[in-house]
């Protein structure tokens, strides 16, 4: 009889247990420290571990292709399959520039965080990070014209993050970041991308008028190459 009593109490006590658990756990990956559920098996290298390839040849040499060309003309179609659109960016020659069907149709000028150089590992450390990427949503911007928010921090973000920690490198409380994305410039403030003046916190920034465009011919889904 005893102990039929004290079942109902041992129930209640795992039930709070799991909610206080769960509540922890949601707040700790909000706040960066811990990545969300969904990823630990990727994080861990017990489901789909395998080494990041490259999604796209890069362009010889430095130059922009055709820049001061509209894409829809590039392409010769008034209305572009935005399902066969990618995007490479290439961090050390500050050159975006669009696949369609994996083939480079334009290219644009663009800066980084105020730390161009290295690979991204924590919150403000101002790198912009290095991957493969997706869209997870794209919006306009009062401040920068157009936003392409994309899925930082990746399973292979968290892998970075935890390896940092690891070897030293980063404080064992510092949290990954998050928010990075793909946005334009302050209005009338294209000097900054002419100059190569890196501004912002890890974001890639373009000139208004060209993330404009950008953002007329992507979607959510589509893939974003960063690289060294």
């Amino acid at each position: 009889m005893q102990a039929l009593k004290k079942a109902p109490r041992n129930f209640l006590v795992i039930f709070f247990s799991l909610i206080t658990s769960s509540y922890l756990y949601f707040q700790l990956n909000r706040l960066g420290y811990i990545p969300a559920l969904f990823q630990l098996l990727d994080i861990v290298c017990l489901h789909n571990c395998i080494a990041q390839s490259n999604l796209h040849k890069p362009l010889a040499g430095k130059q922009l292709l055709n820049y001061n060309q509209k894409i829809t003309e590039i392409i010769g179609l008034s209305t572009i399959e935005k399902t066969q659109i990618s995007i490479l960016i290439e961090k050390s020659k500050y050159r975006l520039t669009v696949y369609h069907a994996q083939e480079p149709i334009k290219s644009y000028p663009v800066v980084f965080g105020k730390n161009p150089v290295n690979d991204k590992v924590k919150e403000g450390d101002l790198s912009t990070p290095e991957g493969i990427f997706k869209i997870r949503d794209l919006y306009p911007h009062s401040a920068w014209s157009k936003f392409l928010w994309i899925d930082y921090p990746t399973p292979d973000s968290w892998r970075k993050h935890f390896q940092a920690k690891r070897e030293g490198k980063i404080g064992k409380l510092e949290r990954i970041g998050s928010e990075i994305g793909i946005h334009g410039v302050p209005t009338g403030a294209d000097a900054l991308v002419d100059q190569r003046s890196n501004w912002t916190w890890g974001c890639i920034s373009l000139k208004n008028q060209d993330i404009d465009e950008l953002y007329q011919i992507v979607q959510q889904g589509t893939q974003v190459e960063i690289i060294p």
